[in-house]
């Protein structure tokens, strides 16, 4: 039974790959992924305010996003408290291509075009086997306007590309006015992969202390409907490598991530959950399901829930939202 697939053109013995996390910021705990069964594993991202804190290349933003954003960023960790600084990341980057076989994806976390971009090609001869750019950005100017900040994401694939040779993935979120577009643009400029969807962490407000405050809720099982929908409207449209990420629980989501046309399945929070080992438990469910239903190989059953495949395409559409909200039925 085959469970290869081909992700940015990185030949992967599977589909799960750790996803940039805490899950890799030791050789070790790399290692122990690669032992449990990791087809490749993303880095934990360097952050743009960490290259460019002395560059200042953040200017821009600083000024385009009003006039509370600089108040704003003393809410931005202090440099000594980022877990690994641009040199350190960039050994520690070597240090496990020595240690480990799977490819390594490097991870930039950023907005601005900037001297960081060139950041990117120091991971390149660190020895990395791609670099995933991780857009985290939300626009609260009220006079940005969407083709502005889909602009922004152009500028940094275009910058990125200009700079590398290794294969480039771009993390994006869901909030496009046309994701559709915005993918098919990504694609014609080049990007490798796309990975569906950054997870934008929400603050809470604490009525006790009247503070903002921040916490990390791991991913649930439902957020995989969002990437499963749009792998599976984009599939065949366009050149790129797929992954999805958030909600990855179970071989059954890994799957359905493969049926609707991704090529790899990213996991982070089940694997802090409940331990490396569930990788191979994910692998040996895999096998199971595909020798029950007779499939020989992941290539096999890859897209055949996509949009274009499946014999009611409306699904994915507006369709399924009547459906589903004649589905139920109020209690009296």
């Amino acid at each position: 039974m085959d469970l290869s697939t081909t992700y940015m053109g990185l030949k992967l013995k599977n589909p799960i790959v750790p996803s940039a996390s805490p899950l890799s910021e030791t050789v070790e705990s790399v290692k122990a992924l690669e032992d449990a069964g990791a087809a490749a594993v993303v880095v934990y991202s360097i952050f743009e305010e960490q290259i460019s804190h002395e560059a200042n290349a953040l200017d821009f933003y600083l000024t385009q996003t009003g006039e509370s954003y600089a108040e704003a960023l003393s809410y931005f960790p202090k440099p000594d408290e980022f877990k690994l600084g641009p040199d350190e990341y960039l050994k520690h980057i070597s240090n496990l291509k020595r240690s480990v076989d799977i490819p390594i994806i490097g991870s930039l976390n950023g907005v601005s075009v900037g001297g960081w971009m060139k950041y990117a090609k120091l991971i390149q001869e660190a020895g990395a086997d791609a670099l995933e750019l991780n857009v985290y950005y939300i626009p609260t100017d009220p006079n940005l306007t969407g083709s502005q900040v889909e602009q922004i994401y152009f500028n940094n694939i275009a910058a990125v590309k200009e700079n590398v040779t290794i294969p480039v993935s771009i993390k994006v979120g869901p909030y496009f006015s046309s994701l559709a577009n915005v993918a098919k643009k990504l694609d014609a400029i080049g990007v490798d992969g796309l990975v569906m969807f950054n997870r934008f962490y929400q603050p809470d407000f604490d009525l006790d202390n009247l503070e903002v405050v921040s916490n990390l809720t791991l991913s649930s099982k439902w957020e995989l409907r969002l990437p499963l929908r749009w792998i599976a409207i984009l599939y065949g449209k366009i050149k790129a490598s797929m992954a999805a990420t958030s909600g990855v629980q179970d071989y059954e989501d890994v799957i359905k991530v493969l049926m609707a046309g991704g090529d790899v399945a990213m996991m982070c929070s089940e694997l802090l959950r409940h331990g490396n080992k569930r990788i191979g438990e994910i692998l040996d469910g895999m096998k199971k399901w595909m020798e029950e239903k007779e499939y020989d190989s992941v290539a096999q059953m890859k897209g055949s829930m996509s949009q274009k495949s499946v014999a009611e395409p409306a699904a994915f559409e507006r369709a399924n939202y009547m459906k589903m909200l004649n589905s139920f039925k109020p209690i009296i």
